[in-house]
């Protein structure tokens, strides 16, 4: 098996982790603010990273030689995460996950100057197909500006440079140090935007499961996309991720009476198209000498 369907099967199971998050998030959003819910997140995080650490015997592979990019990548996911949870309870999540997917244009327009990676005329042909797939599916213009329209395409910018940041450290880090820094930063970060004002809410006994549910998706999602990371390039991983679309337009009917209409429909065909393309390229020609 070639590492591009390696790494596609990867994010096979992030989409299926963000889309849990998801839900999670909109069900304890009514009673704890973003910074909230990402502090929680964190903290089952910790303890789940450092247990499963420490029984794999790999808490050596914990360094401090990337602080300063740990630090940047987490304080850029923070910052993109919060934004995303806000956005969660103003629209749709059809809606928000599209805007959100105008990450990989800034992966593919920055993962050469941040990365050293190629822009292929592929790569670049199969992001702008899902990107047209996407805007079928928001179809800007038809609804007003808001709050969330705002925070969702904002948190696309945060996530960008998260994905790139992380493909940098693939490259001298192991996935234990990312998640272990990924957890404790973050859990630092929101100890700190949780409690400026003083007022920490204790979640009740009908959030704590959902809050459990967030830490442990979060911390999957990210596992499966740092490993599908480290077998192929971010502009070749991030698109895939637009599966998650046509997905959590489904979830949306099912669970919150969302419509899904034939703009979704025509959008998801356009995107599973440009991921199409994007791993056909990338697979080794049969008549390509090694």
């Amino acid at each position: 098996m070639s590492n591009t369907l390696k790494a596609a099967l990867w994010m096979i199971g992030a989409i299926l982790s963000f889309s849990s998050m998801a839900i999670a998030g909109r069900a304890v959003a009514f009673e704890l603010d973003t910074f909230e819910i990402m502090m929680y997140r964190s903290f089952v995080g910790v303890i789940v990273v450092i247990t499963v650490t420490f029984l794999a015997g790999t808490q050596n592979q914990i360094t401090r030689r990337s602080l300063g990019l740990h630090l940047t990548r987490n304080a850029a996911h923070f910052a993109g995460q919060n934004l995303w949870f806000y956005a969660l309870t103003l629209i749709p999540l059809a809606q928000v996950f599209a805007l959100e997917f105008t990450s990989p244009l800034w992966v593919i327009v920055l993962s050469p100057l941040v990365l050293g990676e190629r822009l292929t005329r592929m790569r670049l042909l199969a992001a702008l197909i899902g990107f047209i797939g996407i805007l079928i599916v928001a179809r800007p213009g038809a609804t007003p500006i808001n709050a969330g329209l705002v925070t969702a395409a904002l948190s696309a910018i945060g996530f960008a440079f998260s994905i790139m940041l992380t493909k940098r450290l693939t490259r001298t880090e192991t996935i234990t140090c990312i998640l272990f820094y990924l957890t404790t930063m973050q859990a630092v970060f929101g100890i700190v935007f949780a409690g400026w004002d003083m007022d920490i809410a204790l979640p009740s006994a009908h959030s704590v499961p959902w809050l459990i549910l967030i830490g442990f998706a979060g911390l999957i999602a990210h596992f499966c996309l740092t490993s599908a990371l480290t077998l192929a390039p971010a502009t070749v991983v991030v698109p895939i991720d637009f599966a998650r679309l046509p997905a959590i337009a489904v979830v949306g009917m099912l669970f919150y009476a969302e419509p899904l209409d034939i703009y979704v429909l025509i959008g998801a065909v356009l995107i599973f198209g440009g991921n199409y393309i994007n791993i056909l390229s990338e697979l080794p020609s049969p008549n390509r000498k090694s």
